[in-house]
């Protein structure tokens, strides 16, 4: 089909040469040769449908290394050798994780607090970023989410109908870097109808390392709810698929947000930039333009959400655009995220579109300004009135 097939070709390389784990010597070179070549193979079929996926573009620079670390030639047989059981060393059972591998312990060392920060994805899509700036966005195709020194994350969105404007996300793929003496590098990724509860060469931790353990998926309701902790960078990944889309969570320290090795090139990425200005929708005109039709959504999104903040609006957003009820519990369960995620509770709740207004919930700053212009109004005013009651 038409899809692109990384996360098959991953598997089946995985699973031929779990016991191996690269160890020169540890196996017959001309079997692990053979596995190599099968997995280029594979990556090269389906290449033409994977140009944007990240975890297509990590195999490939994957298999570029295993091809001179087993110094295997690029001709040779490329059948696939015997099957073998999963690797012993991948036991989530193990505790002697480095103190390295524990951020919340190592950071304590040399600091009094750590501030962190949270940014979700949901729905037709909207984006809450680091900056707790709220926007709706059109971000149709694939988009990094979150590009730094220890993991990137990459979204694709896709039309809800053919021809749709509405678009949501189908696709999530995460990727954590190699780090330290904690964990290998690691890729997750999730579809629409598939939310595996293992990274893509089926383990379900940080590798063989020592502290392994400090990266886990834990899988809370099968097939709808997976939790990444990565402790050793302080980070927590929430995945769900409500209805047939994906929606998307975490909560990470600043610190790890903004440790990149090249701030000033940089590129776009989407939890610490915001959407493109000409990728942005404002709904608040689009509800102005449907107000009798939009009553029963309004109602709806109300049971599960009977706060009128920015996630309420957004539900009634997503029901206007989509007409897809599931899109309420997207809503709804990003909202949960946030009372989960966020270390400021009393950020939890936007009223105001801050797309345009800095950071932080710009609304009750606006509210005063407001508030002071009248004051200075209503004075003006009442000196005129005195001035010609004077007269």
């Amino acid at each position: 089909g038409s899809s692109c097939r990384i996360l098959k070709c991953n598997s089946e390389f995985w699973l031929t040469t779990s016991n191996s784990h690269y160890h020169i010597g540890a196996e017959d070179p001309v079997e692990v040769c053979t596995a190599i070549r099968s997995y280029a193979h594979c990556t090269r079929r389906t290449a033409r449908y994977c140009r944007g996926d990240l975890a297509y573009h990590s195999a490939v620079h994957g298999i570029d290394d295993l091809m001179i670390q087993h110094n295997c030639s690029k001709d040779g047989p490329t059948s696939q050798p015997r099957v073998r059981t999963p690797p012993p060393w991948d036991s989530q059972e193990r505790s002697d994780s480095p103190e390295v591998c524990n951020y919340e312990k190592n950071f304590h060392r040399h600091a009094s607090a750590q501030n962190y920060t949270h940014c979700g994805l949901f729905g037709d899509p909207h984006l809450r970023t680091f900056l707790d700036t709220f926007q709706t966005c059109k971000i149709q195709g694939a988009w990094p989410l979150i590009d730094n020194n220890y993991l990137n994350v990459q979204v694709t969105n896709t039309p809800v109908h053919p021809g749709s404007a509405a678009t949501a996300t189908s696709k999530i793929t995460i990727i954590f870097k190699n780090f330290q003496e904690c964990v290998d590098q690691k890729v997750y990724q999730a579809e629409m109808d598939e939310l595996p509860a293992a990274f893509i060469d089926g383990s379900k931790n940080g590798g063989d390392k020592s502290g392994a353990n400090s990266l886990k998926i834990i899988e809370k309701v099968a097939g709808q709810h997976i939790e990444i902790q990565a402790k050793y960078i302080g980070t927590t990944i929430v995945v769900r698929q409500v209805g047939r889309y994906l929606t998307f969570a975490v909560r990470m320290p600043e610190e790890v947000v903004n440790a990149v090795e090249d701030k000033e090139n940089q590129g776009l990425y989407l939890c610490l930039q915001g959407c493109p200005q000409n990728q942005q929708i404002d709904f608040r005109t689009f509800h102005s333009q449907t107000p009798e039709t939009g009553l029963w959504r309004r109602a709806k999104c109300k049971e599960k959400l009977p706060v009128e903040d920015l996630y309420f609006h957004s539900c009634v957003f997503d029901l206007l655009t989509t007409g897809d009820v599931n899109f309420t519990l997207a809503a709804y369960y990003a909202f949960e995220d946030v009372k989960l995620l966020h270390s400021n509770k009393d950020k939890i709740h936007l009223y105001e579109r801050t797309t345009d207004l800095g950071p932080g919930n710009s609304a009750p700053r606006l509210g005063l300004e407001m508030a002071k212009l009248l004051v200075v109004l209503v004075c003006l005013f009442q000196c005129c009135c005195k001035v010609m009651f004077t007269v």
